[in-house]
C-alpha cells in the first residue's frame, strides 16, 4: 500500500433509503469540515442503501475552504464539487 495506513469506519443506519440520501451529502460536508483541521489527507465515502455512491476527499491543514455539495441531476448523485468553492 505505499505506506498508507487505511481507516474504515462503518456505520449502520436505520433511515430510509430517501432519508439516507439526503442527509450523506451534509454528513460528508460536516466530517469534511472537522478532517480539514488535521494535517491529514482523507476520502470520506458514503454508499447509501439504493446502491448510491457520495465521496470528498480533501488535504488537511491549509487546502482550500470546504466545497459545495452539488446535486448531478443526471446520475441523481450528490457531491462535493471544487469548481463552487464557498467563499
Amino acid at each position: 500500500m505505499n505506506g498508507l495506513i487505511r481507516m474504515n469506519i462503518r456505520f449502520t443506519s436505520s433511515l430510509t433509503p430517501d432519508d439516507e440520501n439526503r442527509l450523506a451529502p451534509v454528513v460528508l460536508q460536516a466530517i469534511s469540515t472537522l478532517l480539514n483541521a488535521l494535517p491529514i489527507a482523507y476520502v470520506l465515502r458514503i454508499d447509501t442503501t439504493d446502491a448510491r455512491v457520495y465521496q470528498v476527499s480533501g488535504a488537511g491543514v491549509g487546502a482550500s475552504p470546504p466545497m459545495a455539495v452539488t446535486h448531478d441531476e443526471s446520475s441523481g448523485r450528490w457531491r462535493l464539487d471544487s469548481s463552487e468553492v464557498r467563499g
